[in-house]
């Protein structure tokens, strides 16, 4: 059976297990992602929901309940049987390689933990029996493929990957999972049968963003404007109270991982450090700086160095769309009821929104324009830009620096039709490529690049200024 057939996307990382498998040694996989990005049922549609021993940890359970959970879990699964619980970590995993040496097979034995660290309760020895479980007997074996999956991206990069103890080094491979594509988001859909045009594709992108888990409570039989009302403002809607688990869900100190986004949520355009401890009033320190590395990782906000590449300069962006709508429409029930998405359609708040929130998309999606640019190949840096000449300021969301001698700045704009750029609005363009030029004192040729949604109006202002040009359709490509 073709698995690509029924996975959606998921291309790179299919053909990573498939080598990951083949391989002539035991392998330990980290699979890690943000909660609801479609790792469990990767791994679980790639083997065919057939492991030789799998197991899902317990959110907020106690030492004693996951231990009861693995107990109870191993009895189902093996022909051994256990009466009472193992009473510590080293004694559960010593029961895993018992089982795992009574298996007989030429293939590789595939031992999957679902939410690993949800296992790793205070004070437990989990940390401990995994360490002896694969140090002293898998990775001395050529058969054993262990996988380790789990949202708290900051465990498993801190536990597992750049573990300073006994499981240094010893994670072989290691898989980030992210968030659907625009072409992937439309495979999905289309293998819904939901019949949408790539512009309600985007509106619905800007409210749930590439999450298979929301992508796949889309109804067919709703447009894309009925589709977010239901999710988002209906009593019983799905996605309304998601907020309110996402966070506590992934991080222990959950408030002030909330409190950052908050902040964050409150400047479309992204902050700099010193910005983020001004606002959210979080301490500057080493807790700021791993709750940035966490939310980061776990895929939440994104951070762009600075084109001097000073790292007080770097600004840093709420990234994950739902969280963004949260706070823009759904937190403290500002918005609730029957139509109420359908009568913001044509609200100034509403047309700022999708303007700020297609210029996230953009950001997301810079390989596809740099396809669309036609240099793919040429070697480039992403960065964001914040400066002043004199008494003027600017900022530029995404400038892509190449190595030929070339600097894009990129101006998205979000619209029905096609763009017009009017007298005003061209003074503007033309301030803004001219403080850059002024604040950076670049040799480098600047071309102004424009993003729409399907095209911009040729008119003699366009004409003066716009060197590219990148439309909806190639960020689907």
């Amino acid at each position: 059976m073709n698995k690509e057939r029924l996975i959606v996307g998921r291309k790179k990382e299919l053909q990573q297990i498939q080598l990951i498998l083949e391989s002539p040694k035991s392998e330990f996989l980290a699979v890690y992602g943000r909660r609801r990005v479609g790792k469990t049922f990767l791994i679980r549609e790639f083997f065919e929901y057939q492991f030789d021993f799998q197991i899902s940890g317990l959110a907020n359970a106690s030492t004693s309940q996951q231990l009861f959970n693995f107990h109870a879990s191993l009895s189902r699964q093996s022909k051994k049987t256990y009466e009472q619980t193992p009473s510590n970590w080293l004694e559960a995993f010593q029961r895993l390689i018992d089982y795992l040496e009574s298996i007989e097979t030429n293939n590789k034995k595939v031992i999957f933990f679902d939410e690993m660290p949800w296992f790793d309760t205070k004070k437990s020895d989990f940390v401990m029996g995994l360490e002896h479980f694969w140090n002293s007997w898998a990775s001395n074996r050529k058969d054993i493929l262990l996988i380790a999956c789990g949202s708290a991206a900051a465990w498993m990069i801190n536990e597992l990957i750049n573990n300073t103890g006994g499981l240094h080094n010893r994670v072989t491979q290691k898989m980030k999972i992210e968030p659907f594509c625009l072409q992937e988001t439309e495979e999905l859909l289309e293998r819904k049968n939901c019949v949408f045009d790539r512009y309600q594709i985007i509106q619905l992108y800007m409210a749930l963003g590439g999450i298979p888990y929301y992508l796949d409570a889309i109804r067919p039989d709703l447009s894309a404007t009925q589709n977010i009302q239901n999710l988002f403002f209906e009593q019983s809607s799905l996605l309304r109270n998601e907020f309110s688990n996402l966070y506590r869900s992934l991080f222990r100190k959950h408030k002030i991982y909330e409190t950052i986004v908050e902040t964050l949520s409150t400047k479309t355009q992204g902050l700099q450090r010193g910005e983020i401890i001004k606002l959210s009033k979080v301490a500057s320190g080493g807790t700021l700086t791993k709750v940035l590395s966490d939310l980061e990782e776990s895929g939440f906000i994104s951070s762009y160095i600075s084109l001097d590449g000073k790292a007080k300069n770097t600004i840093y962006r709420l990234s994950d769309f739902y969280t963004s709508f949260y706070f823009k429409f759904i937190k403290d029930n500002k918005y609730r009821g029957e139509n109420v998405w359908i009568n913001l359609l044509d609200n100034p708040l509403h047309r700022t929104w999708q303007g700020f929130t297609f210029e996230q998309i953009c950001l997301s999606h810079t390989s596809q324009i740099k396809k669309a640019l036609g240099i793919s190949g040429i070697q480039s840096s992403d960065s964001a830009w914040k400066g002043n000449y004199g008494e003027k300021a600017a900022q530029v969301d995404l400038l892509i620096d190449r190595r030929d001698q070339v600097i894009n700045i990129c101006e998205a704009k979000f619209s029905l039709g096609r763009f017009n750029i009017d007298k005003d609005y061209a003074e503007k363009l033309r301030e803004k490529v001219n403080i850059f030029k002024d604040s950076t004192r670049t040799k480098k040729s600047v071309f102004l690049t424009m993003i729409t949604t399907y095209g911009v109006e040729k008119n003699k202002y366009s004409a003066a200024l716009v060197q590219n040009e990148v439309i909806m359709d190639d960020l689907f490509v």
